[in-house]
């Protein structure tokens, strides 16, 4: 089968290595620009253009895909099959979406109705979901409304994070695309229930900002959900400080302010959170730095019972 394959990061490549295992042809990669990034803010590849490269297939970088007629014509001269979607990060209009004989799927991270929008993982993690999945539907010219070809489900791990699920999830999804790939003719679509619909936001940077008045289990969400970008984080004496791993322990307290450090254990920092419970700090990072144990981040700053994490 003759593919277009659009995708940017490294959650689209398990799909894009399968397609070409399956012997699929892939003929073109559709990625994002090159981003600055790091420190030096230099111009880097999205890992789909790297891949491509490897490969010998060509690659398209538009800026803004919706209007760009390049690129429609580029994919038209190409005649596809399908046009194959993970994890692309731009909207692609109708008429490269109707374009191919078997028009455009999506490997979207979520078991849709549930979680349309850029980040299923993050957002099902940080509400406390127990399953999640990948659902493959066709594209439509709405935030992922088309019609599902296929679904699978899997559950979520009680610690396990946003970038660890979402590994686990890009391997599931490879293996599906290529199952939906193999079946296409003959799958019946499905309508999304819209009534049941519920979205995922683009994350911001504030997003990650803990709110210690909530219960402890809200700030171990939190860590996990936001343990890749953009972090969650505290502030302590006017530092910004990253709490990369921690859970809610069972144990209450009470007679403390929410964020106030009730205790210092060797395991970490106890911190005290919104209806008396309680929530174990146990890797931290300070801005511009390593991550590391709480017993080694205690080391380079001194911090005691009584003091508040504002």
């Amino acid at each position: 089968m003759r593919i277009v394959f659009f995708g940017s990061p490294a959650a689209a490549l398990p799909s894009f290595q399968r397609v070409l295992e399956a012997c699929h042809a892939v003929e073109l990669a559709v990625t994002q620009p090159d981003k600055p990034a790091g420190r030096g803010r230099v111009l880097s590849p999205p890992p789909v253009k790297e891949y491509a490269l490897t490969r010998g297939i060509p690659v398209l970088q538009p800026e803004k895909i919706k209007r760009d007629e390049k690129a429609l014509e580029v994919i038209r001269k190409i005649h596809p099959d399908v046009i194959a979607v993970v994890a692309y990060g731009q909207i692609i209009p109708g008429p490269i979406i109707y374009l191919p004989r078997f028009k455009s799927i999506n490997v979207h991270f979520s078991l849709l109705p549930k979680y349309r929008g850029a980040a299923p993982v993050e957002w099902a993690i940080l509400n406390g979901e127990t399953k999640t999945g990948v659902t493959i539907f066709e594209l439509n010219e709405k935030m992922d409304e088309g019609d599902i070809l296929t679904v699978e489900e899997v559950d979520i791990l009680p610690r396990e994070t946003a970038p660890e699920l979402e590994v686990r999830l890009a391997s599931l999804g490879a293996e599906l695309l290529v199952r939906t790939l193999d079946q296409i003719e003959r799958l019946p679509r499905s309508a999304q229930d819209h009534s049941r619909a519920s979205y995922a936001p683009r994350l911001k940077k504030e997003d990650g900002k803990i709110d210690w008045t909530k219960d402890a289990l809200a700030a171990e969400r939190m860590v996990r959900a936001f343990s890749g970008w953009p972090g969650a984080f505290t502030f302590f004496r006017g530092q910004r400080i990253l709490i990369r791993a921690g859970k809610k322990i069972n144990e209450a307290a009470s007679g403390f302010v929410p964020g106030q450090v009730v205790e210092i254990k060797k395991e970490g920092l106890v911190l005290g959170c919104g209806q008396g419970s309680l929530f174990l700090a146990e890797r931290l990072q300070r801005e511009n730095k390593k991550d590391m144990e709480a017993s080694a981040f205690l080391r380079g700053l001194r911090i005691e019972p009584g003091d508040i994490f504002s």
